[in-house]
């Protein structure tokens, strides 16, 4: 399961009895190794810190810190003023308060679960288990069970989920070239897949006869509703258009599994894809067909790469690899398909049944284009999943994961600092998400549970420096 690399190099913080000789070439030992000093965290800071005056207790005299009663006695006062607070003052306030501090159950099946999902304005979460059940809970009525969908089809385990970006449709995607979309709006709660309601099937195979040729491992509505994007088990991208009811374009897109897709921003022109060939590669449709090709390549993973997700802004990205890593990336650094040869790894692994060597841990790709990778985490057994934290009450100050130890992890975008670890489950949590709207985040595990985690009463303690970040000039 996915390409490795014949030389590697290992990170200058790191050491290796093994590999002592090997160094990173990007590191200086003047740098400050807990600044991430990229434009990404500037953005970060407008996005996540109060404004300068927020803090002020008297007029003209800045307080020590800012914390949340500071805040809220600026405000009164409007020495910002502006007599309210600004979206960058109200994540200062939601960032002291994260999710973790009390765990509830939501629901236990005796399957694994693999997806589970807020939609766009969190009012529903969708949560796809192995056994052939999706469950839509409504979160408004104290997570009743909207929706209780048994899957047609399934084949292995549901892969994917996706809602419309208006909340009526869900999409669920299984390995079979076929997608099928439910409404969730309809007044049964029971949805038995074209028994007590239809589950239309859309096509995403080509009319060759070879039947279930492939699968489906993601799949993600454009912002508009009106188009599908998908990645598949034999090495393409496919895009489906709603409105004419027909597959509308196919890209021979990798020498791999392509395992997690996804649309760059709005404007649905541009296309992110991650492979097993270790690589990131990014689609510019407006140019597609002259050219065939990419737009760029993002190289520095050792191994297959499992899910990405896009920062929303079509410029920044973070991706969840088998090399036990999540990198963040700016596509204004990758690199044309034509410098990016394939290399060899030169070890035996596997991620599905074995651990990942120890001796490889600290290596990096000698032409590693990221911003930043962040370690902690442990990548196996199963696609397991990472996000940027919601722009509305984080300002996307951090990025979570779920982990083959049972945990979720959150770090810090800037510091790359563990600021939580959420323990409760009891084996793989593959998925997990993180209200738009509130401080509360769901996780699904191969336990069966699905656990919400809401903040406590009192702040959130100082981050302690448990996960590492590795930097790079930009």
């Amino acid at each position: 399961m996915g390409y490795a690399l014949s030389r590697l190099e290992l990170d200058s913080d790191c050491s290796n009895s093994g590999a002592s000789n090997l160094v990173d070439e990007n590191f200086s030992p003047n740098k400050p190794v807990n600044v991430l000093d990229h434009e990404v965290a500037q953005l970060t800071k407008l996005n996540s810190a109060p404004h300068d005056h927020s803090g002020d207790i008297i007029p003209g005299k800045r307080g020590s810190s800012v914390n949340t009663v500071k805040m809220l006695a600026g405000r009164e006062c409007n020495y910002s003023r502006r007599g309210r607070f600004s979206s960058a003052d109200r994540c200062h306030v939601l960032n002291k308060y994260l999710p973790g501090n009390c765990p509830s159950l939501v629901d236990r099946m005796t399957t694994r679960a693999y997806v589970s999902q807020f939609s766009t304005d969190g009012s529903l979460c969708v949560v796809a288990f192995q056994g052939s059940h999706i469950k839509v809970y409504n979160i408004d009525r104290g997570w009743r069970v909207h929706k209780n969908i048994i899957t047609k089809s399934l084949r292995w385990t549901v892969t994917d989920t996706s809602f419309s970006p208006d909340q009526r449709h869900l999409v669920y995607a299984t390995m079979s070239p076929i997608v099928h979309i439910v409404n969730i709006t309809s007044g049964a709660t029971d949805s038995r897949a074209n028994i007590t309601e239809i589950h239309d099937g859309l096509e995403f195979s080509r009319d060759d006869g070879e039947g279930y040729s492939f699968g489906i491992f993601s799949v993600k509505f454009s912002t508009d509703g009106q188009e599908l994007v998908a990645g598949s088990s034999d090495d393409a991208i496919y895009v489906y258009d709603l409105v004419a009811n027909k597959l509308s374009l196919r890209i021979d897109a990798h020498t791999s599994d392509v395992n997690t897709v996804s649309f760059a921003d709005e404007s649905g022109n541009l296309i992110y894809s991650g492979s097993d060939d270790n690589s990131c590669k990014v689609w510019d449709r407006r140019c597609f067909k002259p050219k065939g090709k990419p737009a760029g390549i993002l190289i520095g993973h050792l191994e297959g790469v499992t899910y990405l997700d896009s920062r929303g802004d079509g410029r920044y990205l973070i991706s969840n690899g088998k090399d036990q890593t999540i990198k963040l990336w700016d596509i204004r650094r990758m690199s044309s398909s034509s410098n990016c040869k394939p290399v060899l790894r030169k070890y035996d692994w596997d991620y599905r049944w074995m651990d990942y060597p120890c001796p490889t841990r600290n290596f990096t790709h000698p032409n590693d284009q990221s911003v930043a990778t962040y370690r902690g985490h442990a990548v196996l057994r199963t696609l397991i999943r990472c996000y940027f934290s919601p722009a509305h009450s984080t300002g996307q100050k951090y990025i979570y994961t779920g982990s083959h130890d049972s945990c979720v992890y959150i770090y810090d975008v800037v510091s790359g600092t563990q600021v939580a670890k959420l323990k409760h489950h009891k084996s793989t949590v593959r998925d997990c998400n993180w209200h738009p709207y509130y401080p509360m985040l769901v996780s699904s595990g191969w336990d069966g549970d699905v656990v919400k985690w809401e903040p406590g009463n009192e702040e959130a303690p100082a981050p302690s420096v448990k996960g590492r970040i590795d930097r790079r000039e930009v």
